[in-house]
């Protein structure tokens, strides 16, 4: 299966930009004792990515947890995508099958847009009938980039008017310190407010005095200037 991730690695090369090659580690904080500190960047745009991706969604698992063992940045994306693109066109058992695969990869899914642009699509999408119990496990975890799939997946919930689990994490994860994390929940917050507006000024009015200022920030975004003058003096 090494040969089959070698040859998509190989496709993914024929769109390098020189040009994001030497901006792309700067963007996704890789120096040392920054959160992606020592991933490496092919210099490829998400979209040709996902061509790529689009092409092999159908190769076995073995093959893409080769990729998502590459120590390129792209080659881990493109394999999520991968399992994005079949999770789409798949029946329930497979969809399970993709589900569960995914969630034994999460150490390698070790950076923000490895997880924005797969959890909600994964994770999400199938947890949306599905018991929820995932979402607080990765929630609890040591680990930054599962705390993060456990709140970004849930604006798919979101999106179906499910609210009960974001507003949960939210209050679990309140005092997080890492800007992502606090942004993250921020954004949840703001989207969740965006369809239920009452429903995030009744968590503001109870949290915000003890939100982190950043996560605070995000969730007000929406709201009126004076709404928002008066959350953050509080």
């Amino acid at each position: 299966m090494r040969t089959k991730a070698a040859e998509i690695q190989k496709e993914l090369e024929m769109y390098i930009d020189p040009v994001k090659k030497e901006y792309l580690p700067n963007f996704f904080k890789t120096g040392k004792g920054q959160y992606g500190e020592g991933d490496k960047f092919l210099g490829i745009v998400v979209p040709n990515t996902r061509l790529v991706a689009k092409r092999h969604k159908e190769e076995p698992f073995e093959a893409i947890a080769d990729l998502l063992e590459s120590e390129w940045h792209e080659c881990r994306l493109c394999a999520l995508l991968m399992l994005v693109e079949r999770f789409k066109k798949s029946g329930e058992k497979a969809r399970k099958e993709i589900y569960d695969f995914y969630l034994t990869q999460t150490a390698r899914i070790n950076n923000w847009d490895l997880v924005d642009l797969s959890a909600p699509y994964i994770v999400g999408e199938y947890l949306k009938g599905n018991p929820r119990e995932d979402l607080y496990r990765l929630a609890e975890s040591t680990l930054l980039w599962e705390q993060r799939i456990a709140v970004v997946s849930t604006i798919t919930l979101i999106r179906n008017d499910d609210f009960i689990d974001i507003l949960r994490l939210s209050e679990l994860l309140l005092h997080h310190k890492h800007d992502l994390m606090q942004k993250a929940i921020g954004w949840m917050l703001r989207e969740m407010g965006k369809r239920d507006q009452n429903l995030l000024l009744q968590f503001l009015d109870k949290h915000a005095g003890e939100m982190p200022r950043t996560m605070l920030r995000y969730s007000i975004e929406k709201l009126t200037e004076e709404e928002r003058k008066y959350y953050m003096k509080r």
